[in-house]
């Protein structure tokens, strides 16, 4: 009998893969005596003194143990910075043996490891120069001897100064503090979102932000029940990224769905009646943007229609311009190097302590603050100029808004009820007033703010006949918003 050609290659492709299976669970593959291809011995050279750690199996090429399987990840890994963390060690000048640590393959970083003398630091071999998967994940050698699920050393995405931290092992001090810095900022702290609120999780705790953001690798934490605060890893991909910084969203995109501040600053811009918590959560988003607020049915602008310099191409960097901003921190009178601000404190104008290294104070008075970020885009031509304006734009929108706060007193109970399903013009002006009293509302958008809670004063006055008074000057407003 005649098979048709399609059969006859179908049924020899089967037996060839047949052939090829049983040689690859035997480590290679065999031509009759003939060895045709032999897997390598991904393990040959290991140090027993590197205690587990595998490193490099060609370090001219860069190319990792595990990337030889994980190859996605080692492609992504080989444009960073930890790919050539050795080098840029080599090249500074100022190589110590201290520094070695934290540009080698080593215990220090990952939580599996049982001593710090392993790796690099046991063996001085090269195939443990740079960065690599093993400072994050742990030694890989039992993995690679039995590559199974559970035999795969977890990364912890877990942050702070101490062994076993994960980055804060390295990135701190004062040359590089940026866990020192993360530390004591509010991305340090974990925000408990409402209980069952699972939507607010992708905001407030690392689980729920690594989970929003579909990231599909597995860590040490990703079904623990203690929830982790917003850690270095939920903005940056430890594999690499496209974007600088090796951020998982970029930074300079106008775009609100791809830019990584924007992903959850930008909540609850406009009133909500349905929303659980009353008044505006995280709208800076919707502030640089110029739609944020309540809209008086009189106001002549359009949403959108008010865009300050913050929010323009102007400032490429959008929020990470003035919220994330290194400098370095010098004695005046040595010019001597005292500290590395790297800007994750996250506060635009932080107050210094008396060496000038900035702070989590916000209570010291706009002369001391530092306006250092404000001339980094060429928004401001210099700090003096950054801190008039801030100053005279605060005093501009507290003005208005102690008018409106003075008015909404004096308006009728009723108009603030939660429970007859409208939206009264009383309770939209006090969304713009909650609005005005955020912390950096005035610097976001201070033209949108300044329109807003000049179009509520005028609503309110319409609309309840309760007019303005104080010290503020409301010049043509009953003009400008006839009513």
């Amino acid at each position: 009998m005649v098979r048709p050609s399609s059969t006859v290659s179908a049924l020899r492709l089967t037996a060839v893969l047949g052939i090829l299976g049983v040689a690859l669970a035997a480590g290679g593959c065999v031509e009759s005596t003939k060895t045709v291809f032999k897997s390598p011995d991904l393990t040959a050279g290991v140090p027993t003194a590197a205690l587990g750690f595998i490193g490099y199996t060609d370090t001219a090429s860069h190319t990792t143990v595990c990337g030889n399987c994980h190859v996605d990840k080692q492609a992504r890994w080989a444009q960073s910075g930890h790919a050539h963390a050795w080098l840029t060690l080599v090249q500074s000048g100022s190589a110590q043996a201290a520094c070695e640590a934290c540009h080698t393959v080593n215990g220090r970083g990952n939580p599996l490891a049982d001593t710090l003398t392993a790796g690099f630091l046991s063996t001085r071999d090269a195939r443990y120069h740079d960065v690599q998967c093993e400072n994050c994940h742990g030694p890989g050698l039992k993995h690679v001897q039995s590559p199974t699920f559970a035999s795969a050393p977890l990364a912890t995405v877990n942050a702070g100064v101490g062994l076993g931290r994960g980055c804060g092992d390295c990135h701190n001090g004062v040359h590089h503090p940026f866990v020192d810095e993360w530390a004591q900022s509010p991305h340090a702290q974990v925000l408990a979102p409402p209980a069952g609120n699972v939507a607010c999780q992708g905001c407030h705790i690392a689980q729920g932000a690594l989970k929003q953001f579909n990231i599909q690798g597995r860590y040490l934490e990703q079904d623990s029940t203690r929830p982790l605060p917003i850690t270095c890893a939920v903005c940056h991909d430890p594999h690499g990224s496209t974007n600088t910084h090796q951020l998982r969203y970029s930074i300079s995109s106008s775009d609100p769905s791809q830019n990584l501040c924007m992903r959850c600053h930008n909540r609850r811009g406009g009133p909500d009646p349905t929303a659980s918590l009353s008044g505006p959560h995280a709208p800076q988003t919707a502030l640089l943007t110029g739609t944020a607020g309540w809209w008086p049915p009189n106001l002549p602008i359009d949403p959108g229609s008010i865009v300050a310099t913050h929010g323009s191409t102007a400032n490429p960097r959008m929020c990470a311009t003035c919220h994330v901003q290194s400098f370095a921190v010098t004695n005046p009178s040595t010019g001597a190097f005292v500290f590395q601000a790297t800007g994750h404190l996250f506060l635009a104008i932080p107050c210094p302590n008396a060496q000038g290294v900035p702070t989590t104070d916000t209570t010291c008075a706009v002369t001391q603050r530092l306006f250092t970020a404000c001339t980094a885009s060429g928004c401001h031509g210099s700090t003096d100029a950054a801190r008039s304006a801030f100053t005279t734009s605060t005093l501009r929108i507290q003005t208005l808004n102690n008018t409106l706060k003075a008015m909404l007193k004096k308006v009728p109970a009723t108009e603030f009820s939660t429970t007859d399903n409208r939206y009264s013009t009383a309770e939209g002006a006090q969304f713009n007033s909650k609005l005005a009293d955020m912390s950096g509302s005035v610097v976001h958008n201070p033209f949108l703010l300044e329109a807003l809670l000049t179009g509520s004063i005028a609503q309110v006055t319409k609309d309840y006949g309760i007019l303005p008074s104080g010290s503020v000057v409301l010049t043509n407003i009953m003009r400008t918003f006839p009513h």
